[in-house]
């Protein structure tokens, strides 16, 4: 391999304090992401495959690359690299029992309902939605939107194609309805049915910037990014996404979250659940 007509050797590349501030800040104005010093290993371990690629020689040099006007591509797949994509199937599963329960009987009696999965990674979650959707709303007609900053994710959300031990915290009931067993060179492996993929949507949306025309929402999930954002980015962000959701509507973040000091235009209905305080509705 060579570059500039000399022999060229990578080796892995460590990362400075002042290059990791670089990175830092970038996170942060694209993405609002607040990177922690525990990151730095994380960002060794998955730009470096960039360096090779481009045949570096530093993550300033990297970092240069990526402010040019041509490289927004890169800057893209730099920062698909930096997000960390954890989700599951029917996670947090008090959520899903609260919308059987108590919202999805009232919705029965109206028109068309929509719930929103902002920060949706691989689609674990909105297809999860979707098929309580599909199982508790019967002819009511319903529509699920994932919204991710992860380009490489929303491609793997969309395809739906999941490796089968990804499947164990499915319902049976609804792995049976929902779900198809790949066979052949898809051994091993589960796809989303296609009735239930056509009623899910998925977009690019960075929530750090104003938000696209996307419609009202009865549901919105936001769960677990907002450990990733500073306080002032998280009170950005929930403002930015509330003119989204009806007056009436829930507001869903992760167990380990919480709205308290964030916004005062939503009231907790129960741990990590809320909904438009009464002053606002």
């Amino acid at each position: 391999m060579e570059r500039n007509g000399a022999e060229f050797r990578f080796s892995a590349t460590s990362l400075t304090q002042a290059e990791f501030e670089r990175i830092k800040a970038l996170a942060f104005r694209l993405a609002g992401i607040n990177l922690s010093q525990a990151k730095k290993s994380l960002i060794v371990g998955r730009w470096n495959r960039r360096l090779q690629h481009y045949r570096l020689g530093s993550f300033s040099e990297y970092l240069d690359l990526l402010s040019q006007p041509e490289a927004r591509g890169e800057l893209q797949t730099a920062l698909n690299l930096l997000t960390t994509n954890e989700t599951n199937y029917f996670r947090e599963r008090q959520h899903f029992d609260f919308l059987r329960e108590r919202v999805l009987p009232k919705a029965r009696q109206q028109g068309r309902f929509r719930v929103w999965s902002a920060a949706c990674s691989s689609g674990e979650e909105p297809y999860s939605i979707a098929m309580l959707l599909a199982a508790e709303l019967g002819n009511v007609p319903w529509e699920v939107l994932g919204s991710d900053i992860s380009t490489s994710v929303l491609t793997t959300a969309r395809d739906g194609i999941y490796a089968m031990e990804r499947a164990r915290p499915i319902p049976q009931e609804y792995l049976h309805r929902y779900c198809l067993k790949g066979t052949g060179p898809q051994a091993g492996t589960f796809r989303v049915d296609r009735a239930i993929r056509e009623r899910v949507q998925f977009r690019y949306i960075n929530l750090n910037e104003p938000l696209p025309d996307i419609g009202v929402f009865d549901v919105i999930l936001l769960r677990n990014v907002m450990i990733y954002f500073s306080a002032e980015t998280k009170s950005q962000v929930v403002t930015r996404m509330l003119p989204a959701l009806t007056a009436d509507g829930h507001f869903l973040v992760g167990h380990c979250e919480t709205l308290n000091g964030v916004t005062d235009r939503l009231a907790m209905s129960t741990a990590s659940i809320y909904t438009r305080a009464s002053r606002c509705a």
